[in-house]
């Protein structure tokens, strides 16, 4: 049988909704570690909040990854 892919995977709701639950938290986290400081002065330019916003993606994707993985092991064991 053949595995399903990556992308099938990815967008199965449970690892959606993990995945968006660990951007909401860990990117808050990481956005006020690198940006906290400008936001509290209020220097905040546009490429600032560009950047702030693509910092949940990168839980996002770690997230997404893992879960990928932890599925097609599971296949694996059973």
């Amino acid at each position: 049988m053949t595995p399903e892919p990556w992308y099938r995977l990815a967008i199965r709701p449970r690892v959606v909704k993990r995945a968006a639950l660990m951007a909401l938290v860990v990117g808050h986290v990481l956005g006020a570690i690198n940006h906290g400081h400008s936001i509290l002065a209020g220097t905040m330019t546009g490429s600032d909040w560009a950047r702030f916003g693509l910092t949940f993606l990168v839980p996002y994707c770690v997230s997404t990854l893992s879960s990928i993985l932890a599925i097609r092991e599971n296949g694996r064991v059973r």
